[in-house]
């Protein structure tokens, strides 16, 4: 009888510790943990790598030039600039915090910005119209920068994938520079038509521009989810507010002086394209997707 009460009080005790082991949390306390989870997700480092293609818009604002004619207007000479007309690239690294859909971006860049222009001048014989000469010159410019973008971006509602809109500054620093010089023509003076040209003239640059300038910046772009990665694209058009012509310099490279090339005072505008992948930098567990709720 005894051994029978044991069993019974021995079994009875074991029912009791296995409910209470399968009974569910109460609702506050699950209510608590999913409150901590979301105050956590709403705070979020990201940091990766972007790279892209750019354009280059080159805006005179005061021109120069060291031929003046003597027959006809000045305008004439005047540079042609093709704006957005050659394709340069950069390269990114983004890091970003998020709070709650609005993020602080620091986004330092290396990126290689080429533009084009053209000019012409003639010669002609006075006292004889058919002899005349006329010469064309194609520029180009190559200019390395290292960027210092600081940007705000608003993320719109979305899941898997989230469009966002960005502004901000930018602090731009000179790196190199290169200017590459074909000049071509036709000579009617000789008693015939003659067509002319010569090697490209090729240049170190550096000198010819500021070591910085700044400017403002706006865009917009999609974020892709992708577990716990974040695939960008997005795209930025910056405005230029300073001149990147050094002013001190104009005239001292002599091989562009000799054929005529003096640099206008200019501003630059850039589009800017990227394409990169992002990492968070908070996780919850290692088996948790830290950027889906």
């Amino acid at each position: 009888m005894k051994r029978l009460l044991l069993w019974f009080t021995v079994l009875a005790f074991t029912s009791t510790s296995f409910a209470q082991s399968q009974r569910k949390p109460p609702a506050g306390f699950k209510r608590k943990a999913n409150e901590k989870q979301n105050s956590f997700l709403d705070k979020q480092w990201w940091i990766g790598l972007k790279v892209g293609p750019n354009l280059t818009k080159a805006s005179p604002e005061t021109r120069y030039s060291i031929l003046t004619p003597t027959n006809y207007a000045l305008p004439l000479t005047d540079k042609k600039y093709d704006g957005f007309s050659k394709i340069g690239s950069q390269a990114t690294l983004e890091i970003t915090f998020n709070y709650k859909g609005i993020g602080i971006s620091f986004q330092p860049t290396y990126r290689l910005s080429r533009f084009t222009y053209t000019n012409e001048f003639m010669w002609d014989n006075p006292e004889n119209a058919i002899e005349m000469l006329e010469l064309k010159y194609d520029h180009e410019l190559k200019i390395d920068y290292a960027d210092l973008p600081l940007i705000i971006k608003y993320d719109f509602a979305g899941n898997t994938l989230k469009p966002y809109v960005q502004a901000g500054i930018f602090y731009s620093m000179l790196i190199n520079a290169n200017k590459t010089v074909d000049i071509t023509g036709t000579d009617f003076a000789s008693g015939g038509t003659n067509v002319l040209s010569s090697e490209p003239v090729i240049v170190g640059a550096k000198d010819l521009f500021h070591k910085s300038y700044w400017g403002i910046m706006a865009g917009t772009g999609l974020h892709y989810n992708l577990g716990n990665v974040r695939l960008v694209l997005d795209m930025s058009y910056r405005i230029g507010m300073s001149n990147i012509t050094n002013t001190k310099n104009r005239f001292s490279n002599d091989r562009l002086s000799g054929i005529g090339d003096a640099m206008d005072d200019m501003k630059t505008d850039n589009v800017v394209i990227s394409i990169g992948c992002l990492f968070p930098m908070r996780f919850l567990s290692t088996s948790f997707k830290s950027i889906d709720r």
